[in-house]
């Protein structure tokens, strides 16, 4: 008999680790899937297209249900694990159906962060995590009306965006100084900020929201003055939360997220984690770039071939919002010691910030501009010495390869 995998979360990070188990071991498992969604492995990134209306559904699943039946992969979509018994070594579903394993691989994600306020329950009060938030959103923006944002990240603005593209009059509401602060310098965010309004979004900076009011549904949305903002809707995308309900109730060790070691296992040598709900050397996860390697390191462990380890890595953002381009890679704060080169074109809407520690890049922050931004991430990663061509790198790679 073949041994069981057990996988809680059908999701891009447990099944990218399922297709990389497949293929360094095609016949080793007894594969069983179990989701909280009532379909197949689809792609979250693209979210925000299908809300803006430029993807349909069938276009952003990645695995529909006929490729698990193809592999011979048991999927129990919209049936999410509420037990795990560790002794017993068996998942419990929400139906009451019991699944043995002998590896057991959780990778439940992450849900949004709903702010503890008053209303926060209220109808027309949605996150933005998955289809069904997205088909609430639709149902709103056939309606029309007002839409509040709260949260002024990559997520926010993209559910701004698409929304206002929907026909509806969007705010975004940020409760920091700048948008997209953990990604963006000040200067940046600000250029971001003008661009957006000058595309009819509004934002609303430095506001503490306290409040949503409403009588059954949501009318107005309050802050810490008193001020008050109309609302047909709200989308909350003030960030995440990873899900460590059932590890934590399995008795797994948790601090912020599921811990986990260099083999991405869990403190239970049969239970390996992956993705959003984990935290790895102290860190979480919300990029696709660190999870993917997660399910590669995992799926090498699982599948007996493993002697790799996870190690993390410097990561990249680029967003594309209303037709100004975006790019931030690396350690953008820099720490004592290290030094700016900073170039401002404003007439060109053009603004680059590189952070150089001693001889090394260690993070940029480009707007405008971001052809070489990939360029720049790649000598971050590498930590390739750049001195010879210092004076040139703010001008990119083409100059910078002459002066090599």
């Amino acid at each position: 008999m073949k041994p069981r995998l057990v996988v809680v979360g059908n999701g891009m990070a447990g099944m990218r680790t399922v297709e990389e188990v497949l293929k360094l071991a095609p016949d080793l498992y007894d594969i069983t899937v179990f989701g909280a969604e009532p379909h197949g492995n689809y792609n979250r990134v693209l979210l925000s297209p299908l809300l803006a209306g430029d993807k349909a559904v069938d276009e952003i699943m990645i695995h529909p249900r006929a490729w698990y039946a193809e592999r011979g992969i048991t999927l129990h979509a919209g049936d999410p694990v509420l037990r795990i018994d560790r002794k017993r070594r068996v998942a419990v579903a929400a139906s009451g159906r019991e699944a043995p394993y002998d590896r057991l691989l959780l990778a439940t994600g992450s849900t949004p962060f709903m702010l503890p306020i008053p209303g926060a329950n209220l109808d027309g009060v949605v996150g933005f995590r998955d289809l069904h938030d997205v088909d609430t959103m639709l149902a709103a923006a056939r309606r029309g009306g007002r839409a509040v944002v709260i949260g002024g990240g990559l997520l926010g603005l993209e559910a701004g965006h698409a929304l206002q593209r929907r026909g509806m009059d969007v705010t975004v509401v940020h409760v920091a100084s700048s948008l997209m602060n953990q990604q963006l310098d000040g200067e940046a965010g600000r250029l971001l900020k003008d661009s957006l309004e000058r595309a009819g979004l509004r934002i609303l900076l430095d506001a503490q929201t306290t409040a949503i009011v409403g009588a059954g549904r949501v009318q107005a949305v309050q802050f810490a003055d008193g001020s008050e903002l109309a609302a047909d809707l709200v989308v909350m995308a003030a960030g995440v939360r990873p899900n460590v309900a059932l590890a934590r109730s399995a008795g797994l060790h948790c601090e912020r997220a599921i811990v986990v070691d260099d083999t991405l296992q869990t403190y239970d040598p049969r239970i390996y984690a992956v993705g959003e709900c984990v935290q790895h050397r102290r860190a979480t996860f919300g990029l696709v770039a660190p999870v993917w390697e997660q399910a590669r390191v995992c799926a090498a462990h699982l599948a007996g071939a493993g002697h790799r380890r996870y190690v993390q890595a410097a990561t990249a953002t680029k967003l594309k919002v209303t037709g100004i381009d975006l790019y931030s890679a690396g350690d953008i704060a820099g720490r004592e010691g290290s030094e700016e080169l900073v170039l401002r074109d404003r007439r060109a809407g053009v603004y680059k910030r590189l952070v150089l520690d001693g001889a090394r890049l260690s993070g940029a922050v480009l707007v405008g501009d971001v052809a070489d931004g990939p360029w720049y991430f790649d000598l971050i990663q590498r930590g390739a010495d750049v001195s010879a061509f210092r004076e040139q790198l703010l001008f990119g790679r083409a100059l910078c390869a002459q002066a090599a």
